[in-house]
C-alpha cells in the first residue's frame, strides 16, 4: 500500500483535480483507493458528488479521536472511498495545536484501513500547518502540483523546506516523488521554461506528460465527477491515466 500527498501551499494548482484524477485512473485499473479530504473548504468532497454540508462525520472528527476512520468514509460515484472534510476541519485543526502526537494522527487512523486499500491519496490543504504535516507524516511519498507560470515556484523551497523536517524528524521513509506541471499551455515556450527551472533549481524529478489547461476540468466538479467519468477520452483524462500508469510501475517517466 502507498500513501501519497499532493502538497502545494499555492492554492489554485490543481491540487484537488489530480487528487481525484489520479484516484479515478487507479480504480480505472482496478486499484483499490481511499481518497482524504484535508481541505476544510471540502473542494475534493464536492467535487465527487457528496454535498460537505450533509456530513455527520469527517477527516476532523478521526484526527479528534472522537470517531473511527471507517465510520466516515463514503464511496463516491466514481468507485473511490473517501474521507471527507467540511468546514468543521477548522475546528479540528485548531484543537489539534495543543493535543498530543498531533503530527502522527492521520498516520495511526489510516493505518487501521490501510489492509483494505492498495493507494491512499491525501488532498493537502493550501498551509504547511499541522494538517499537511500529518499528511507528510502518514505519507511515503509527496505529488507537487505546480502551474507553469512564472509565480508558480514561489514557496517550493520553503515547501521542500517542510519536507525536510518531516524526514529529519517524524518520517525517514518520506520522499519527493516529483512535481506535476499542471494547467499546461504546451504552445508557448514560457511553460516549458518555468517547468526546466523548477527542475534545475530544485533538482526535482518532473512527472510526465504534463497535465493540459483545459475549461473542462472545471466542468466536471458541477457533475460531481472526475473528468475520466465526464470526458473519458479528453486529453487530460488520458495524461492523468499516464500518471497513475506511473505509480503502478514504481516511478516517473
Amino acid at each position: 500500500m502507498t500513501t501519497i500527498s499532493v502538497v502545494n501551499q499555492k492554492g489554485g494548482v490543481g491540487k484537488t483535480t489530480t487528487t481525484a484524477s489520479i484516484g479515478a485512473a487507479l480504480v480505472e485499473k482496478g486499484q483499490r483507493v481511499l481518497l482524504v479530504d484535508l481541505d476544510p473548504q471540502g473542494g475534493l468532497t464536492f467535487s465527487l458528488g457528496i454535498d460537505p454540508e450533509d456530513l455527520e462525520i469527517t477527516v476532523g472528527e478521526v484526527l479528534l479521536g472522537t470517531r473511527k476512520a471507517e465510520e466516515a468514509i463514503v464511496v463516491t460515484d466514481d468507485g473511490i472511498h473517501l474521507l471527507p472534510s467540511n468546514i468543521t476541519v477548522t475546528q479540528a485543526e485548531e484543537g489539534l495545536v495543543s493535543r498530543t502526537g498531533r503530527e502522527q494522527r492521520l498516520r495511526v487512523a489510516l493505518d487501521k484501513v490501510a489492509g483494505d486499500y492498495d493507494f491512499i491519496l491525501l488532498d493537502c490543504p493550501p498551509t504547511l500547518g499541522v494538517l499537511t504535516v500529518g499528511a507528510l507524516s502518514a505519507s511515503d511519498k509527496v505529488l507537487i502540483p505546480l502551474q507553469a507560470e512564472t509565480l508558480a515556484h514561489r514557496g517550493v523551497g520553503q515547501l521542500l523546506e517542510t519536507v525536510g523536517d518531516v524526514q529529519q524528524f517524524i518520517n525517514s521513509d518520506l520522499t519527493v516523488w516529483g512535481v506535476l506541471p499542471t494547467m499546461f499551455d504546451g504552445r508557448t515556450n514560457h511553460a516549458r521554461a518555468v517547468v526546466d527551472a523548477i527542475s534545475s533549481t530544485y533538482e526535482l524529478p518532473i512527472i510526465e506528460p504534463a497535465i493540459p489547461k483545459s475549461i473542462r476540468f472545471a466542468e466536471a466538479p458541477a457533475i460531481g465527477r472526475s473528468i475520466l467519468g465526464t470526458q473519458a477520452k479528453h486529453k487530460g483524462a488520458e495524461a492523468y491515466r499516464a500518471v497513475a500508469a506511473q505509480l503502478l510501475d514504481g516511478s516517473p517517466s
